[in-house]
């Protein structure tokens, strides 16, 4: 059979030149070449299959390639059968990714800048966030700050005050004891002499803060947002982002209920 094969298959592929025939012969071709790898008796078999049922449907010369390919099949198969060629293994799947290379390390000498909790800008020259300590001291001497604001009534710490004094750091303090609801006591007194601090742009850059950055902080930011003109629904979704799960009924009432009838109306943005 593969003999018979032979005689009527030798050199198909070189005999077909013309464009009606290469279009024909490329049809066949990749229609069985994903085939072509292992050579293996169920592959065989299926390939005869398709000989079979396309040669019914072919001119004789694509049945010459049909003919010509399945005998080169038959022949690789019989050559790893009989030892004489060696069937290559599928490629191993890939592994997992290696590990990114570590960081690089830092110089020697360099600060390393850690900002403190919940820190961000609320506006130009005015920034608000958590009790800093003496991690945080080479990023707030980054900021180049003038002023800052405590809303903790504790006394403040040594080393923070060293820090302030050594950067020429003015400091504004405004205790306000924390609280839990239900027992809400938000002095307002204190918190519209905070906002004066805040709205006189001669203490800019300056630094809001209190023990998280959450509640108190909070208050003050908002009250100075009704200030700017934003809309409550804005107020609110602020202060909720900084103060999370936290968020109090208690200051949000009071952020409404805040009179800035004896503020002058400032502008929309300190950048102006």
């Amino acid at each position: 059979m593969i003999q018979g094969m032979e005689n009527q298959t030798s050199n198909p592929l070189l005999s077909l030149s013309s464009s009606s025939l290469r279009e024909e012969k490329t049809s066949v071709l990749c229609r069985l070449s994903y085939r072509c790898l292992p050579f293996n008796c169920s592959s065989i078999h299926s390939s005869v299959q398709d000989f079979r049922r396309f040669s019914k449907q072919s001119s004789e010369a694509a049945g010459r390639i049909l003919r010509y390919i399945l005998l080169s099949m038959v022949k690789q198969a019989l050559a790893v059968a009989a030892g004489e060629e060696e069937v290559v293994p599928e490629a191993e799947p890939a592994g997992p990714l290696p590990p990114p290379p570590p960081p690089p390390p830092t110089a020697a000498g360099a600060a390393v800048l850690v900002p403190p909790l919940n820190f961000a800008m609320v506006d130009y020259g005015v920034f608000r966030s958590g009790f800093p300590d003496a991690a945080n001291f080479s990023f707030l001497r980054a900021l180049h700050l003038r002023s800052v604001l405590c809303l903790c009534p504790e006394p403040y710490p040594d080393a923070n005050v060293d820090f302030l004094r050594a950067n020429g750091i003015r400091l504004f303090q405004f205790g306000i004891d924390g609280y839990k609801e239900p027992f809400a006591n938000i002095p307002e007194d204190t918190i519209r002499e905070a906002l004066k601090v805040v709205l006189d742009i001669r203490n800019h850059p300056l630094l809001i803060h209190c023990n998280r950055g959450k509640h108190r902080t909070g208050c003050v930011v908002g009250c100075l947002r009704k200030l700017q003109r934003w809309c409550l629904a804005s107020i609110f979704d602020e202060y909720r982002c900084f103060a999370a799960a936290k968020a109090r009924v208690s200051d949000q009432m009071f952020m409404e209920q805040f009179d800035i009838s004896s503020f002058k109306l400032c502008q929309a943005s300190f950048s102006s």
